[in-house]
């Protein structure tokens, strides 16, 4: 009993400290199968998957910051999907539904400004998925596609991604899988985590050509 108390303890700590300093603790991802590891690269298959998403307009840092924030708010409530209970007594209410967080958040550029993307727990359908408030919040399905991905620690300002974007096209042309579109960043930690710390990757779509 004392072992295990001791070892509870220990635990409750770790994942307290974690927390402190930004450290992923359970978080849900994307399920991806490893096609092929080439030095630095990692080649992965990703099934189809449900996404919610807005264009925002303006710098990366900027854009990237309010994307976040309108996606945010749409996991935390700002959706359609509050519970409907038939009148009872007492008269009860429910809160909209709060969707769990999931990793990565990603960006891309567009014509105008930049794509922030959210994935969505794999439990939804894109008809158990409540419907964002805000009209500039969609939900897509991301097909199933095999990308690219070169990982880095690190800040994540518009240097510092362009230089994960250009060592990721580097390392990509020395194998036999060539870019099929963009370039895109994907974030695996929240803004307060230690730069150090910090899962950061760039991500191509590919195919072997």
């Amino acid at each position: 009993m004392v072992l295990r108390d001791v070892m509870s303890l220990f635990s409750g700590l770790a994942l307290a400290a974690c927390s402190v300093v930004g450290v992923r603790s359970g978080t849900e991802e994307p399920r991806y199968d490893v096609v092929q590891s080439v030095g630095a690269l990692e080649i992965r298959a990703y099934g189809p998957r449900l996404a919610a998403e807005t264009d925002a307009p303006g710098a990366e840092v900027a854009a990237r910051s309010e994307g976040f924030r309108r996606i945010a708010a749409f996991i935390f409530g700002a959706n359609q999907g509050s519970a409907k209970i038939a009148m009872t007594a007492p008269v009860a209410t429910a809160p909209a539904e709060k969707i769990a967080m999931t990793a990565p958040v990603a960006t891309a550029r567009t014509a105008s400004g930049w794509t922030v993307r959210f994935f969505m727990p794999a439990e939804y359908t894109m008809e158990t998925l409540p419907k964002p408030n805000d009209p500039r919040v969609r939900i897509v399905t991301v097909p199933g596609e095999t990308y690219a991905v070169y990982r880095y620690s690190g800040s994540i300002g518009p240097a510092e991604t362009a230089a994960a974007h250009a060592e990721l096209l580097r390392l990509l042309a020395e194998t036999e899988w060539k870019p099929a579109g963009e370039v895109v960043d994907w974030f695996y930690d929240p803004p307060w985590t230690l730069p150090p710390l910090r899962r950061n990757e760039a991500a191509v779509p590919v195919t072997k050509g």
